[in-house]
């Protein structure tokens, strides 16, 4: 089952103890739900983003999780809403970690991110337990420093966390094996102090499979303490009145997470969530990976996904909310200003790298310039591969890029780039040459080619649409050639052995042979095709038609939201909808949000004879740059407009 095939979009209310603890005594009238964006959908996180951890400081939240081979390591994402994520930091950059291993499945683990006694601290394994420090999220982090261990704390292992206790004290939850479950307190520098408290019987029967990510929380007098499955999922939690080593002092409540009972949903099996924290209303929530399979269609290879769940409280047990597909309250905090997580535009115009790029390999990282060529990224590799990239966030996008690069052998190749986890699977779409100059598109054995007639200076363009992607190039960036029928990309995809070696998909640009200049890096361009059923959010919508098109299922209208699209560095000229009506009516079209955000257009639609698709258009005055798309229905009949696709064709 596709993610954005989708039931009737009703709220889900998942206990009145959350609305009161909102302020709201009863259900709010069900029309506010169509004028504003009061609900999210999940995964907050799309992409991957594994082993999450999450800190509270005053208004604004802070997340880390594993980054394995991925470097610069332990990206720091930033919020103000739990919904909308910014990378602001990276930790370690590859200089500092020669000790590292960048092969797929190693690198760093776990990212603990935690504040104790003013600072920040990030704690991680990598051949050991290491933290750095800041007194700003934002950096700069001091140089790592490895954690010692003695004879009695044992091995330190790795996906540990850090518990804060109501007196400002810090223990490391430390996790080793299948059957080491430990506590013990950190000094001011860091270090580990006083003696181990000795949980190893959490798991001494392997109750829990391997009882990994512990995390803990405190709350009515109470220790919480939440132990993980294994990566197919399972979340577990247990409680006592102290912290204590003792097991008769503390109870196995069971399952953390209520059963699943939306048959639609493709991430089932949550775990490995963040320690849960409480915001000023009294709702509580936390956030967890999964990966996502609906029967029949496997997208295990855009790795762990992070999604956000309320947690309700009966007496004094936890649950977390089951996932479900229908939109959910969201947490009552402020507009954030901060857009959905997709990939991000990059222009190269800039004297530093954005902190949305990594790469793949620790060599890779010294091989680029944004100074050699002003406006233009230059990827200078050896005899192998260099690369830039970013973690793939959606199943439907237009990657567009503007290369420069005289191929002149077999070996010289520069374009789009798109790689599983553990690198056994790629795509490229690239200029190359064999036996002249070429333009070429592989995955596999699947091979699309057509000469080049536009010379060193060529776009590219890498459509996905689900499983399927297209290949285009251009001398204009503005009329493309189709390099054929679609390559299939379900191998990259689905899940594989070793879980694709632990980390996801990520899309980006390459070089081979010589080196390459790129202007431009886009990965959902507003001028191609967007789908509707490519939507990140919503309220009172369905797809259809074979998920085909997007309609509204209430009387009080409905939107959705297409996250991260790039308008152009110039004002797009128009907006243009491809839509059947029954009757007349109108469309709006919001940039960011649909309160704060801003209307750019109000397109009047007209029926159209026998169900058939019309494009219906509105011009635009300055309209650019990267923005989350809503259209939003007009209140009336349900089921009386139905969309296909929307862009923003430039001038």
């Amino acid at each position: 089952m596709n993610q954005f095939t989708r039931l009737t979009g009703l709220i889900i209310i998942f206990t009145l103890g959350v609305l009161s603890a909102n302020g709201q005594g009863k259900m709010p009238d069900s029309s506010l739900f169509y004028q504003a964006v009061n609900t999210y959908v999940n995964p907050v996180l799309p992409g991957d983003h594994p082993d999450p951890t999450l800190l509270k400081v005053g208004d604004d939240f802070y997340h880390c999780g594993s980054s394995f081979h991925f470097n610069p390591y332990l990206p720091i994402y930033h919020s103000k809403d739990l919904i909308h994520w910014e990378v602001i930091s990276r930790v370690l950059p590859s200089s500092k970690a020669a000790w590292v291993t960048d092969r797929p499945s190693a690198g760093i683990w776990q990212g603990a991110i935690t504040y104790f006694y003013g600072s920040y601290w990030i704690y991680f394994s990598a051949g050991g337990q290491w933290f750095c420090k800041a007194s700003s999220p934002k950096g700069p982090w001091s140089a790592p420093v490895q954690v010692k261990s003695n004879p009695e704390t044992g091995n330190l292992g790795y996906d540990n966390s850090i518990f804060v206790d109501d007196d400002g004290k810090p223990y490391m939850v430390i996790k080793n094996g299948q059957k080491v479950n430990r506590l013990q307190a950190l000094g001011k520098d860091g270090q580990l102090t006083d003696h181990v408290i000795n949980l190893d019987w959490v798991n001494a029967r392997l109750q829990y499979s391997w009882a990994e990510g512990p995390v803990m929380c405190k709350r009515n007098g109470f220790y919480y303490y939440f132990p993980a499955g294994d990566v197919t999922g399972g979340q577990y939690v247990l409680r006592g009145k102290t912290l204590t080593g003792d097991s008769t002092k503390w109870e196995r409540l069971g399952d953390f997470f209520k059963p699943v009972t939306d048959d639609k949903v493709g991430f089932r099996r949550p775990n490995h969530i963040s320690a849960p924290i409480q915001l000023a209303d009294g709702t509580w929530w936390t956030i967890g990976q999964s990966y996502e399979k609906y029967d029949g269609d496997d997208w295990s290879g855009t790795g762990r996904q992070t999604s956000l769940y309320p947690v309700t409280w009966e007496g004094d047990r936890p649950w977390g909310m089951a996932p479900a597909t229908t939109p959910i309250l969201k947490p009552n905090l402020p507009w954030s200003g901060i857009s959905w997580t997709s990939v991000k535009t990059d222009y190269f115009d800039g004297g530093e790298l954005s902190l949305n790029w990594h790469f793949l390999t620790k060599k890779a990282s010294a091989t680029y310039s944004l100074t050699a060529r002003r406006g233009w990224i230059r990827l200078m590799p050896d005899s192998a591969r260099t690369h830039l990239v970013q973690k793939e966030t959606d199943h439907y996008y237009s990657v567009v890029t503007k290369v420069d690069l005289r191929a002149t052998n077999d070996a010289t190749k520069a374009g789009i780039y798109l790689t599983n986890g553990n690198q056994a699977v790629v795509v490229r779409l690239y200029s190359g040459y064999n036996n002249g100059s070429k333009i070429v598109f592989t995955m596999d054995t699947a091979n699309r080619s057509a000469p080049n007639t536009f010379g060193n200076v060529v776009w590219l363009k890498l459509e996905r649409n689900g499983h399927e992607l297209t290949g285009y190039y251009s001398g204009d960036g503005k009329a493309w050639v189709s390099l054929g029928r679609p390559i299939n990309a379900v191998k990259l995809d689905k899940a594989q052995p070793n879980f694709n070696s632990w980390v996801g998909t990520s899309v980006g640009l390459f070089a081979e042979g010589k080196p390459a200049d790129f202007d431009c890096f886009i990965c959902k361009d507003g001028s191609s095709s967007l789908p509707a059923a490519s939507y990140r959010n919503y309220y009172g919508i369905a797809t259809v038609n074979n998920g085909t098109s997007v309609t509204n299922t209430s009387l009080y209208g409905g939107w959705f939201m297409i996250s991260g699209v790039e308008m152009g560095r110039q004002p797009a000229s128009s907006v243009e909808v491809v839509a059947s009506s029954k009757g007349k009516g109108t469309l709006q079209i919001w940039l960011d949000d649909l309160k704060n955000g801003k209307l750019i257009a109000t397109i009047p639609l007209s029926a159209t004879a026998g169900g058939n698709y019309k494009t219906f258009s509105k011009q635009l005055k300055n309209v650019a740059g990267q923005h989350d798309v809503f259209v939003r229905y007009p209140a009336g009949v349900p089921q009386s407009i139905f969309i296909k696709s929307i862009r923003f064709p430039g001038k």
